[in-house]
């Protein structure tokens, strides 16, 4: 071999050898499943607060940590599959959100450790043992869809004192939105509202179901759901035409039209999602890491709809509201 040869195969095989080790050091990162309820493009924002936050930990997607990203896109009917996948895959921790695909998850595995990054009423619904002792491998973040039901309908009732017929829109296959549909009408008859349910399973559900309270209600309380959050731009649009006032738990709502919603900030929530994530990588087990819950809510105007609705909303209430859609 002559000695121009020799010298390029050595700078080959020395230009190779790098690109192997780091594929080799990549298949060895610890491994994060992540299941979205919604999609890509819906979930973008949450996602991104997720993954800010690990790089701030020192979690580096491809460097120092792989995600393996599954998307249920509203139909969490799949879920169980994708969490067979990621055991499969062997992840180090799954991380999801929406008390179904938690349940899903934990009916799957009682060994990987899982970290829901929003769930309605984690004691409620069973995941954990207590938000304090959560036992097993589920902890997470708690988005107190059961006790801010009251607080809504204050709210609502601010805007609407002549408020006297509530229609709760709930889908009846989420445990969660279950737990909170009984809370908002338990809050509602305190308050001498009239209270009639606008009950769903799936998409197809929606329109009819509109069609059963229209002219029978003065407002629509929203329950927190993928589902119904996956189909906001169709309630909202129906509600626009049945002339409902809406109250939602979260601003996607509101931006795509709604009313009023007031709840925890997802993003935040997804975001500090990775710091349980975090410890779980560092060796410490999820039943030893206490549920937290919301400390930043988010109080949310549209009033474009407002005034689409002839619906004036009191100063002193947009003086409160943390954003105010025009």
């Amino acid at each position: 071999m002559r000695r121009r040869e020799f010298i390029a195969l050595l700078g080959g095989a020395a230009a190779a050898w790098p690109l192997s080790v780091r594929a080799q050091q990549r298949d060895k990162l610890p491994l994060i499943g992540f299941l979205g309820a919604s999609t890509p493009a819906l979930a973008s924002e949450r996602v991104a607060a997720f993954t800010q936050r690990l790089r701030e930990l020192g979690w580096i997607e491809d460097r120092t940590v792989k995600i393996e990203y599954r998307w249920a896109e509203g139909d969490l009917k799949r879920s169980p599959e994708i969490i067979a996948e990621f055991v499969r895959l062997k992840v180090n921790v799954i991380v999801t959100h929406a008390t179904e695909n938690v349940i899903a998850a934990k009916r799957v595995t009682s060994v990987i450790p899982i970290v829901f990054a929003a769930a309605g009423d984690p004691v409620g619904t069973g995941l954990v043992a207590s938000l304090a002792h959560p036992g097993g491998n589920v902890t997470g973040l708690s988005i107190q869809a059961t006790d801010l039901a009251t607080k809504r309908l204050q709210l609502l009732r601010e805007v609407m004192p002549d408020l006297h017929r509530l229609a709760i829109l709930v889908n009846v296959n989420n445990p969660a939105s279950v737990l909170e549909h009984r809370e908002v009408q338990t809050a509602a008859r305190k308050i001498s509202l009239e209270v009639i349910s606008l009950e769903i399973r799936k998409a197809e559900d929606i329109a009819p179901g509109f069609d059963t309270i229209k002219n029978h209600a003065d407002a629509l309380y929203v329950c927190a759901d993928p589902l119904v959050n996956d189909n906001r731009m169709r309630i909202n649009t129906l509600a626009l035409d049945a002339r409902l006032p809406m109250m939602e738990d979260n601003r996607e709502f509101v931006v795509a039209g709604g009313l009023i919603c007031y709840g925890p900030n997802f993003p935040d929530l997804f975001r500090r999602s990775a710091d349980f994530v975090d410890k779980i990588l560092h060796g410490t087990n999820p039943k030893d890491i206490p549920v937290e819950q919301p400390i930043k809510f988010d109080l949310v105007v549209n009033l474009t709809t407002a005034k689409a609705l002839r619906l004036t909303i009191p100063e002193s209430f947009l003086s409160r509201a943390d954003e105010v859609i025009e």
